[in-house]
């Protein structure tokens, strides 16, 4: 018998790991932007630069979650699966 979840579905949480993969990148993105004034010896970026450095923990946090849920929704499928003895 054939498996009934389709290849192209999305499960719970797919998008948040996506969501939180994207914000991480940009997180990084902007610690590499932060970071090369200081071995370039140039002048530093202001101040808010450092913080959009903080997208690379919350991208972390959101892909965490989405993971999360995925793990819960897998066990709750299972759980309705099992037999009843």
């Amino acid at each position: 018998m054939r498996d009934k979840t389709q290849t192209n579905s999305a499960a719970p949480g797919d998008r948040l790991i996506r969501a939180g993969a994207i914000v991480f990148f940009a997180g990084a993105v902007a610690t590499l932007v932060t970071v090369a004034p200081l071995f370039l010896h140039a002048k530093p970026f202001p101040t808010y630069m450092f913080g959009l450095s903080m997208l690379m923990g919350v991208g972390f946090l959101i892909a965490a979650a989405g993971v999360l849920r995925s793990i819960a929704a897998g066990r709750r499928q299972a759980r309705a699966e099992r037999p009843s003895a």
